[in-house]
């Protein structure tokens, strides 16, 4: 059976751990595409992340990190204007 993580509070902490937050929350959906990604670096208002298995050369990854990824991380961590894949 798969556990199912519930998290009933909004992410506190450093900078890098809410991105890192954010990340572990898209990460399921992403892999549930034959995909993942891991964060690279929190330079200052920029995201690096690296993408993987069928992330890479997807024609809507670029999508998918603006629209979803981007999204998620900003809603936790306001201060990052944009996240790049490396």
């Amino acid at each position: 059976m798969e556990e199912t993580l519930i998290r009933d509070s909004w992410p506190t902490g450093t900078l890098e751990e809410r991105v890192a937050f954010a990340i572990e929350e898209v990460r399921p959906a992403i892999k549930a595409d034959g995909g993942d990604l891991a964060l690279v670096a929190v330079e200052g208002p920029i995201v690096r992340v690296s993408l993987h298995g069928a992330c890479r050369g997807c024609p809507m990854a670029n999508s998918t990190l603006a629209d979803f990824v981007a999204e998620r991380i900003k809603l936790y961590a306001p201060e990052i204007n944009e996240v790049v894949a490396e």
